[in-house]
Formats: structure tokens, sequence, C-alpha cells
């Protein structure tokens, strides 16, 4: 098989899909290798490495998509790289299709057969490929909120820590996933009053237990909700349903219980955010405000951090990028189970029942797809 990677495009994004130690484990089953040139300059990994690897460098994107059966990548084509998608290409990447009905419409319409990372579920529910991203997101939401907080950008000019005599900053955190667990590790070791939610008890009971005490955990329903915005400096929107539009939980009324000058990072921004006045951003431009409230909405944030990110991803992509190679599909897909639910296209049918209901778009079981083939 002809793998390619091409060089991320999105805004401010450094990220590569494919480091050495990949190549190198396709280039040993057989395959050819094809390497955008200086895609990964943003991560610290020079082409020779690549080279060194057994990798073939290209000038050109055309050439990357033109020439591969499968592409790997971090984020999801942008609207340039639509024209070059192709009928039966394996497409490996971040997809998070609920919030891109345009890109799934392209990706229906040209059959491609598209592999979402964030939908890749273990048996036991865990999502491989998602968890270090979810750590460097939940552990930057923080970073950034303490940012934001200060009154140069806006904020209500709070130290997350505090100060003897002086109270710290309340933190909220929606959602007790990985991604909130890694933010409220951030929060409490910075010092700020922490509170995560959610409406799953044994989550909350892992959080208590991982904090002993020091951490509140509430269940989330509208009235506590309704409390603790009110009280919040910043809060943090970490809830994942996967492959699905993320939950609303902060409405355009809400907005006004909260502090002039207070942040909302809304880390589920990728799944269309859970305020109603979140709105994707860019590392470029990439917060705003809205009643006095400041809204940090970038979908890309592990981005800020390549080499950390680039590597904590590809470590997981690695298992799966070299089955599609080694077997193909659909063949993968049978021998390596938790890919079938990383399917989300295949041959013009949308296959994943989230992004379906999400989207109001016709679903197709997959089995019943590959079944035939």
């Amino acid at each position: 098989m002809i793998v390619g990677t091409p060089t991320e495009i999105k805004d401010h994004e450094f990220r590569v899909g494919m480091v050495p130690a990949i190549a190198d484990a396709l280039v040993r089953g057989g395959h050819t290798v094809l390497l955008q040139k200086g895609a990964g300059l943003g991560s610290g990994i020079p082409d020779e490495e690549y080279v060194a690897a057994g990798a073939q460098i290209v000038e050109t994107p055309e050439e990357i998509w033109e020439r591969s059966e499968m592409v790997i990548k971090v984020k999801e084509p942008i609207r340039e790289e639509y024209a070059r998608l192709r009928s039966n290409q394996i497409l490996f990447t971040f997809l998070h299709l609920a919030a891109e009905p345009e890109l799934t419409r392209v990706l229906l319409e040209r059959k491609v057969l598209a592999v979402a990372y964030e939908t890749i579920e273990l048996p036991g529910g865990s999502l491989p490929i998602l968890v270090p991203m979810s750590e460097v997101a939940g552990r930057m939401s923080i970073q950034v909120g303490a940012r934001l907080l200060e009154r140069i950008h806006g904020g209500r000019g709070v130290l997350l820590s505090g100060l003897p005599g002086v109270p710290p900053a309340d933190v909220v955190i929606f959602g007790a996933g990985i991604a909130g667990i890694n933010a409220a590790r951030i929060a409490y070791g910075m010092g700020a009053r922490v509170t995560v939610l959610d409406i799953v008890p044994e989550k909350l009971r892992t959080v208590s237990a991982l904090f002993q005490g020091q951490v509140t955990t509430v269940t989330s329903t509208p009235h506590s909700v309704d409390v603790l915005c009110r009280r919040a400096d910043l809060l943090i929107g970490a809830v994942l349903v996967a492959g699905r539009s993320a939950p609303r939980i902060i409405t355009r009324e809400m907005l006004g219980l909260l502090k002039r000058g207070s942040v909302i990072v809304d880390i589920s921004i990728d799944q269309g955010g859970c305020a109603e006045t979140s709105r994707p951003t860019t590392h470029s431009n990439p917060y705003y405000e809205v009643d006095g409230v400041l809204h940090y909405c970038v979908t890309n944030i592990p981005g800020a951090v390549p080499r950390t990110s680039t590597f904590g991803l590809t470590n997981e992509t690695f298992v799966y990028a070299v089955a599609m190679a080694n077997h193909g599909m659909p063949a993968a897909i049978r021998q390596v189970t938790a890919l079938a639910s990383g399917v989300n296209t295949f041959r013009g049918h949308l296959t994943h029942r989230g992004v379906a209901e999400s989207l109001n778009i016709p679903y197709v079981p997959l089995g019943e797809i590959i079944g035939n083939a």
C-alpha cells in the first residue's frame, strides 16, 4: 500500500500524523511511505529522520493525495483539501463529523473510507486515540484560563491560587472524563478551588478518590449548573459523548449569571461546544467576549504543543495504521475489532450511529456493508 502524510494546514497546527517509527514499520512491511517536505518540522522532526526510516519526501500535497491509498493526518480536511479526496481512499485522522456537516457530505459523495481517531473505542468503552489529546487539552485549558483571567486580556484580574488572606479562584469543570480530570489536576495543583460536575456518579467517585476529597464533586443538574455558574471565575467545558454533538450545558441566558471578566474554555468545541455561545476559534484569534464573559474555543488546542502532542498521538495510532496498511479494508476491520467503531463513512454510507443521529443522516451499520465485501 502507498501511505502518505501531508503537512497540516489548519491554523497554527504544527502536529504531524506520522513519525519516523511509523514510517519505519510500514516500510519494513513492504509499503511505500510518502511524506510532504517539511511536514514534521513543526514537531521538531526533520525530513532526514523520515528518509532514514525509508520514507520518500515529496514536494507538494497534491502528490501525497493523488498517490496515496491511505492518508494519515492529524486534523480533519479543511475546505481547500476537499477536492483532493478520492473514492476508496482511506483517510485516518481526527474528524469530529457531528460538527462538520459539509465535510461529512463530501466524504459521502466521494466515497472515502474515513476512520476517525476520536471514535475508535475499545471493548471497555475507552477511546484510546482520544486519551492523550484529551490529557493535553485538559491540562492546557487551565494554563489558558489562568492567562485570560489576567486583566490585560479582559479577565477579572484573578490569580488562580489567591494569596494568604485572599481566596483562590473558583474553577468549575463540566465533565469528569480524561480532559476534565486533567484540567482538575492542573487547577488543583495551582491552588484553585476546584469543582467537577458530571451526570455519572461513578466518574465523580473516581475524581473524589484521585484527589482524596480535595476537589469538590457535584452531580450535574440544571440547578447545580446555575449555582456554580454564579460562583465561577473559570469554567472548563470538557463534556464528551463519543461521535455525537456535545450537550449544551450553558445557555445564552445563563451568561447573565456569570461574573463579568470570567472565562469559559470550551474543550468540547470540536463536537460543537457545550455553551450555546461557543463558536470555533483559532490560535491566531483564540478568544472573544459575550456579555462580559471571555470565550476560548480553539478547535486544536494540542497543536500549541506539537512535539508532545505528536508523539502522544502517534503512540496510539501506530497499531491501527499498520493494521490497515498490512491487511487493507475491510480485512483490517475484521482483524482489529476496535477499528469498526472508528469507521465513520464507508463507500458512500454513514456508518457511525452517533454522527448520523447528530446530523440527521441515514445510518447504515458497517457490518451490513463489509459482510458483502
